[in-house]
C-alpha cells in the first residue's frame, strides 16, 4: 500500500464525503486548534485506532506543515487503510485558508 500527497483544496471534498482525519501533532497543539472532526493520533491510541477504524474510508493525515504526515501516512497505508493522504501544508496552511473548518477543544 502507498499514500498520496493531497492539497488542501482537494482534501475538502473528501472530508465532506466522510473521510477520516487524523492529526499527529502534539496534544497541546491539537487542543489549541485542529481540523473539524480530526482525531488526535498518538503512540498511546494508534493500536486501538487501527483496530477500530473503517479502513475502506479515505484517511487524511495532518501534521504541522505536511512533512511528518508523510511517514505516518505510509505507516497507516501499510496497516490496511485503502486510501491514505498526507495533507500538503499541514494544519498551518489548512487553518489559514479554511479557518471556519477548524475547532478547538
Amino acid at each position: 500500500m502507498t499514500y498520496k500527497c493531497i492539497d488542501i483544496n482537494d482534501a475538502l471534498p473528501l472530508i465532506e464525503n466522510n473521510a477520516l482525519i487524523v492529526d499527529i501533532r502534539d496534544n497541546i497543539s491539537f487542543q489549541s486548534g485542529h481540523m473539524n472532526n480530526a482525531f488526535n493520533l498518538n503512540n498511546d491510541n494508534i493500536g486501538a485506532y487501527i483496530a477500530e477504524s473503517d479502513k475502506s474510508l479515505p484517511l487524511i493525515v495532518c501534521c504541522y506543515h505536511g512533512n511528518s504526515s508523510k511517514n505516518a501516512a505510509a505507516f497507516l497505508a501499510d496497516q490496511g487503510f485503502k486510501e491514505v493522504y498526507s495533507l500538503n501544508g499541514g494544519f498551518g496552511q489548512w487553518s489559514a485558508v479554511f479557518p471556519d473548518q477548524c475547532s478547538q477543544d
